[in-house]
């Protein structure tokens, strides 16, 4: 399945309603997020399935694919177009039996042994982070933009820099061969999230020309 991962939304609904974090993702969808991924550590499996299905019906308008982080059975009862899998997770190859050829399924790569065991596993992209340190409640280990670099280098798949980016200080990653960049905070906590997203939308795509 063909995507575009320069401005990747990873979600967060840390204490939002249903509707209001449906409001902010339809919201950043506008302002041009061309990757979507749902991102729920707390929610049980029904739960997540219910919200998935919703949050699908809002990227399908929009045409932009939706991935599920972690859970591949949500993500195949969802409909959903893939699945991101961590170090923790099921392995790529996994992800991919069951998802089937045509999905999409990414992986979390900080090392460049890493990202070449989840390219050979069939991983049609990866996120390499963290760049900074993050407010989510996700644990997160620093990743240095050289070793970013690095990992893109190797694999001949997209690569994505993920971790505490945001409009103010993307001009780390100036050089890197990056295809994207993935975020969280700087939209899901913005006062506007279509004009945040416009935005970053705009600098991840001089950033992504100035490396070719």
């Amino acid at each position: 399945m063909q995507f575009d991962p320069t401005l990747y939304l990873v979600t967060d609904s840390t204490g939002r309603t249903d509707e209001d974090f449906l409001a902010i993702v339809e919201r950043a969808c506008e302002g041009g997020v061309t990757l979507l991924q749902l991102r729920e550590k707390e929610r049980d499996g029904r739960d997540y399935l219910r919200l998935a299905k919703r949050v699908k019906a809002v990227a399908a308008r929009f045409h932009i694919p939706l991935l599920l982080d972690d859970r591949v059975d949500v993500a195949f009862a969802a409909g959903a177009d893939g699945v991101h899998v961590g170090q923790s997770d099921l392995p790529v190859s996994e992800a991919r039996r069951i998802l089937g050829p045509d999905k999409i399924v990414g992986a979390t790569a900080k090392t460049v042994p890493q990202a070449l065991e989840a390219f050979e596993q069939g991983a049609d992209y990866l996120g390499t982070g963290a760049i900074f340190p993050t407010t989510t409640h996700v644990k997160t280990v620093l990743t240095p933009v050289s070793t970013l670099c690095a990992v893109c280098r190797a694999v001949p798949i997209p690569v994505v820099a993920i971790g505490g980016l945001n409009a103010g200080n993307l001009s780390v990653l100036e050089g890197a061969p990056i295809a994207g960049v993935a975020v969280v905070s700087a939209i899901m906590k913005a006062d506007d999230p279509k004009a945040a997203a416009e935005e970053l939308l705009r600098k991840v795509r001089a950033l992504k020309a100035g490396t070719r």
